[in-house]
């Protein structure tokens, strides 16, 4: 045989065989690349056709139709469902919500028993820390200024029935009806009744306030143009003020010419006696009257525009608070016209 002819019929054999199936290329499969080449082809111009993806719009329902699908979603006959739901889902929701607010009515009604079962109506649970009285005033109308003509009576009419509302439950009658005369410069202790027995109280009569009392003269000096005003002390549970000595009171100009103010009398006194001390509270203590101290300005300086402060004074006292300007003083304007 021909070696030539054998070499070329092996060569033409040899180029006939089909490649090997699977050729690795960095241990990937030749035939797995060409598909994710393939995939990685150019999109068709079809393909770029985006009119085709957009939704198509959704034909309008009539208002047949919306009734019709309301009164299915109301009451469906086939499925006998109410809402979307059967009757037993229902059933569920509403026993599930009933237990539920149930448990919570119950949850809250308890704390607010043992709240109410640990606290007392007749004085604070947990006081450690009293704070010092403030200082309060009459006539107090559309804040603390007082401006008016001696000659006007439009001008001051206003206060002086602002006072006679105030000093009402002092009068003497009503005092000698319900209140009981008390021994001066001691605090009137009742610690040793029941803590729900009423305790009594001390009288303090309104002919006490003399020139300021609207008895003598019922415009309160106002159509003299010598104005009173009358000044009180807060009231504070159990407070002992002055520890032992009584608190009192002094007045002068603030903001304004010295000499202006002129004389300032006090009716009855300018203290606070310590017989009106502890108070109780107002379940215990009905018929307490506060004590009061009349401030009568007798010679104030015509037109002159004022700022006068009454401060407290005592032992335990705060008046010179620079946050709370009615902590144991109070501020008001003044001036009188002829």
């Amino acid at each position: 045989m021909d070696p030539s002819i054998t070499e070329g019929g092996g060569a033409e054999k040899l180029i006939k065989s089909p490649p090997p199936k699977v050729i690795l290329k960095h241990g990937v499969e030749l035939e797995e690349e060409q598909e994710e080449l393939a995939e990685h082809q150019p999109l068709e111009q079809e393909d770029l056709n985006f009119e085709r993806w957009k939704r198509r719009p959704i034909p309008k329902r009539t208002l047949h139709q919306k009734i019709a699908d309301l009164k299915k979603y109301l009451w469906n006959a086939e499925t006998n469902e109410f809402m979307g739901r059967s009757g037993k889902s229902w059933s569920l929701i509403l026993l599930f919500y009933a237990a539920l607010y149930a448990f919570l009515a119950a949850m809250f009604g308890g704390c607010m028993f043992c709240l109410m079962w640990s606290i007392s109506p007749y004085h604070p649970t947990f006081n450690d820390r009293v704070m010092p009285p403030g200082l309060t005033m009459a006539p107090h109308l559309e804040g603390h200024d007082i401006a008016f003509n001696a000659s006007d009576r439009k001008s001051w009419k206003k206060y002086a029935r602002s006072i006679e509302e105030y000093l009402r439950p002092y009068n003497d009658a009503a005092q000698d009806r319900k209140n009981i005369r008390c021994g001066p410069d001691s605090y009137f202790m009742q610690d040793d009744l029941e803590e729900s027995a009423e305790r009594k109280a001390c009288q303090f009569k309104r002919s006490w306030l003399e020139e300021c009392s609207g008895l003598q003269d019922p415009h309160y000096g106002y159509s003299q143009g010598k104005p009173c005003i009358l000044l009180r002390m807060n009231r504070i549970l159990g407070y002992l003020p002055g520890q032992g000595k009584p608190i009192f009171v002094t007045c002068g100009v603030k903001k304004g010419p010295p000499e202006a103010i002129g004389e300032i009398q006090f009716f009855p006194k300018n203290i606070f006696d310590l017989k009106y001390y502890p108070y109780y509270g107002k379940l215990r203590h009905v018929n307490y009257s506060s004590p009061v101290v009349a401030v009568r300005f007798s010679a104030v300086q015509q037109d002159a525009h004022i700022h006068v402060q009454c401060k407290l004074n005592g032992k335990g006292i705060i008046n010179d608070s620079p946050t709370d300007r009615y902590l144991g003083s109070v501020t008001f304007t003044l001036e009188v016209g002829a």
